[in-house]
């Protein structure tokens, strides 16, 4: 039995999708509205059963989690859920996968919490997720001189992954306008009205060196890593912007006085939407030092929905985690999982329009 949560959202629908064709098992769908689950449920390719979830209710949990050989998470704001739902899975006896969670989440689920045999995946996503995941195939074999990742493009915002961007700040997240270099967090400037390969529009790329980014920079030996999120106007980082400065500590904050700022996120990127279109682009450069063998130095992957994008990820890493690839304890996808086998299967997903490595 697979349990996906937030099964009804813009990423659990696709994750339910992808993990419906697996076959042989049974799927359970939850989350607040059964109205909705079930109507995901009467589109799949398998039967499904619907259950009401709510996340902040233990008992609920622990009853959706119950008879589940794996708990996936596609509910949020993920950096609130942080460590809940997975250990209401691991006292099931079920193993996890969420969406997002970040180190906030990996932390907060200590080595005793991870009972023997179990397994957890955090930030099974787009961002993070892939952008420190596919960037490995440019550092295989030679640890490249510099890295460059470029994520963005004109995604629409949902109320609650709004939400989730205003909580990804403070040190467990990044250090916004700075690169690594040679083992150390330097400032880096944004770039503006730039032309990248894969971006159909002049962009702005403003400097953000995850933590995701600064763990791929060691696992790699890459002297630089320059990492970027990437936005089609000033819109969106405007937004961000003035509710940190009206709210500095977010974590602390309650949810509702999160909502309206959160509200203005989607606002900016809808009129992102309404003047650009919709489209998602991930790019990694990779600059070898003189001498090194030759190898490739580009990808690209381009794709209209980024959500979608992300349920797809998610459901690969359940599909990972189902067949005994991924160890057991807590992981971060963009470690745990395989680079070469994820283009593999994303190169087949319809959601992709191009994935290309050169």
């Amino acid at each position: 039995m697979i349990g996906v949560l937030g099964a009804a959202g813009a990423v659990g629908r696709t994750a339910a999708e992808r993990l419906a064709a697996l076959g042989p098992g049974g799927l359970r769908l939850g989350g607040r509205d059964a109205t909705r689950a079930e109507e995901v449920a009467r589109a799949l390719p398998a039967p499904a059963e619907v259950m009401r979830v709510d996340l902040t209710d233990p008992e609920d949990l622990a009853r959706f989690c119950a008879g589940c050989t794996i708990v996936v998470n596609c509910a949020g704001p993920t950096y609130r859920v942080l460590d809940t739902v997975a250990r209401a899975a691991f006292a099931a006896g079920a193993d996890y996968v969420d969406i997002g969670g970040e180190l906030a989440a990996k932390d907060a689920l200590s080595d005793a919490a991870v009972p023997g045999g179990r397994t957890a995946v955090f930030s099974a996503g787009v961002m993070p997720g892939l952008s420190g995941l596919l960037p490995r195939l440019l550092a295989k074999g030679s640890p490249p001189r510099r890295l460059d990742v470029y994520v963005g493009g004109a995604a629409m915002f949902t109320p609650l992954s709004a939400v989730d961007a205003l909580l990804t700040r403070g040190p467990r997240f990044g250090v916004p306008m700075a690169a690594w270099r040679e083992g150390a967090a330097t400032p880096l400037a944004p770039l503006r009205g730039v032309r990248l390969p894969g971006f159909p529009v002049p962009v702005h790329a403003w400097p953000y060196l995850t933590t995701e980014a600064q763990a791929l920079a060691v696992e790699c030996g890459a002297d630089e890593v320059r990492c970027y999120n990437v936005f089609v106007s000033d819109r969106i980082p405007q937004a961000l912007s003035a509710a940190w400065a009206d709210v500095p500590d977010v974590h602390t904050a309650p949810l509702e006085t999160l909502q309206p700022h959160a509200a203005e996120v989607v606002r900016a990127s809808r009129l992102d939407n309404a003047d650009f279109g919709a489209f998602y682009v991930m790019l990694f450069t990779a600059r070898p030092h003189r001498g090194a063998p030759a190898g490739p130095t580009r990808m690209l992957l381009t794709a209209e929905d980024s959500y979608a994008l992300s349920g797809v990820v998610t459901a690969l890493a359940a599909r990972a985690v189902l067949a005994g690839r991924v160890p057991p304890g807590a992981h971060l996808a963009a470690e745990a999982l395989d680079p070469d086998e994820t283009v593999t299967a994303l190169r087949g997903d319809p959601l992709v329009t191009e994935l290309t490595l050169s």
